[in-house]
């Protein structure tokens, strides 16, 4: 295991992780198996969360919310996607909804939406993706119309976490087509509200207990003063919260990495071949090695990037440079574990075939990695 204590952590942050450790082996790990056979939503699992409150870490404490930072909640995240990755994604896009409320919000807007989020009564969605633009933000088509005290949101988002379970969400649409990026306004959502309509929940490779849906916004109305920020800054309020997201993929990717690590080891020492251990051969014990670098080398980058956004500097490229690498080394790393249990690996007894199924969506969502290599790029000093 990742011995996180030569990280740097801080007394609190130990604590936090520590908890998140208990939490994630006594809560989650006993039904994770089977929610991700019955692709079943995990109700008493995120009350449970939320009665210790995993659902209000990136709510402020006015709201209910314990205030947390960003490397607070992704050590959380962490522990709990070593367990399952499916649970931490749930509360990942819950929990960065939440802050981008908090961030961006009106005093009433937060006062409104933050206490239930924090106690987990309202499960946040973000609504951005469509089905003919992913990571080009830029070409995104859902419109936004003023009428009187109202906006009309007509358009379908796709691939939206939590978003046939949502009580709260945030969604992205265009106020002015002429103005290109500064014709993006960002808006809280009830999708309870009449022209809401979860058209599809996606049959997916992993992740089945993370549901996600495809939505149709119908002459949506949106009271005027549900406008998240002002008119035309949908895009700057976007990439912001994509940059933090990142920093969470990282995480979750590192987490399911340092899991499947865990198991193969756990694995090698149990397994008799060849008169001894599976870890007595050089081979074996040779891939571990190169596992517990990269998942060493993952975790200590996500500390990075974590600490820079929580210091406040512009970590864009370093936000990129943790999801790219944790991403890329977590499906590998899976599939190493995989390979070391041989044809056990490949049955749902043992939870590395799950964790690669899970796993493989880090290298797609916030962003693909050809996308990060882009952004990379583009900031080299």
């Amino acid at each position: 295991m990742t011995d996180t204590t030569r990280s740097f952590l801080n007394e609190q942050q130990i604590m936090i992780r520590d908890s998140a450790r208990r939490v994630a082996s006594e809560i989650i790990a006993p039904t994770a198996a089977e929610r991700d056979l019955q692709s079943a939503w995990p109700h008493a699992e995120l009350k449970s969360l939320a009665d210790l409150g995993f659902l209000g870490m990136l709510v402020p404490e006015a709201y209910g919310g314990s205030g947390s930072s960003v490397l607070d909640f992704c050590l959380a995240q962490h522990e709990f996607a070593s367990i399952d990755a499916g649970l931490a994604t749930i509360l990942h896009v819950h929990n960065f909804t939440a802050l981008c409320i908090a961030e961006h919000g009106t005093e009433a807007q937060k006062r409104r939406y933050l206490p239930a989020m924090a106690s987990g009564e309202s499960i946040g969605a973000f609504l951005l993706t469509e089905p003919h633009a992913g990571s080009d933000t830029a070409a995104l088509r859902a419109s936004a119309r003023r009428d009187g005290d109202h906006y009309v949101l007509n358009g379908t988002k796709q691939f939206i976490s939590n978003g046939s379970e949502a009580g709260v969400g945030v969604a992205f649409a265009i106020t002015d087509k002429t103005a290109g990026k500064r014709g993006a306004t960002t808006f809280i959502i009830d999708p309870k509200a009449p022209g809401y309509a979860v058209t599809r929940i996606e049959s997916k490779l992993g992740q089945h207990t993370a549901h996600t849906a495809q939505i149709a916004l119908e002459d949506f109305r949106v009271p005027a003063s549900e406008r998240l920020g002002g008119e035309g800054d949908g895009y700057r309020t976007v990439m912001g919260g994509l940059s933090d997201g990142r920093i969470g993929i990282a995480f979750i990717a590192a987490g399911v990495a340092r899991g499947a690590l865990e198991a193969a080891t756990r694995y090698a020492r149990e397994r008799e071949a060849y008169g001894g251990p599976l870890i007595k051969l050089q081979a074996v014990s040779f891939d571990l090695a190169d596992m517990a670098a990269q998942v060493e080398v993952a975790w200590q980058y996500c500390l990075h990037a974590a600490r820079l956004r929580d210091a406040g500097v512009d970590c864009i490229k370093e936000a990129s440079i943790a999801k790219l690498f944790a991403s890329e080394i977590a499906e590998k790393v899976c599939s190493d574990a995989l390979q070391i249990h041989g044809g056990y690996g490949y049955l749902s007894d043992f939870p590395v075939e799950r964790f690669l199924r899970d796993v493989r969506i880090c290298k797609i969502y916030e962003g693909t990695s050809h996308i990060q290599k882009l952004i990379i790029s583009r900031n080299l000093d």
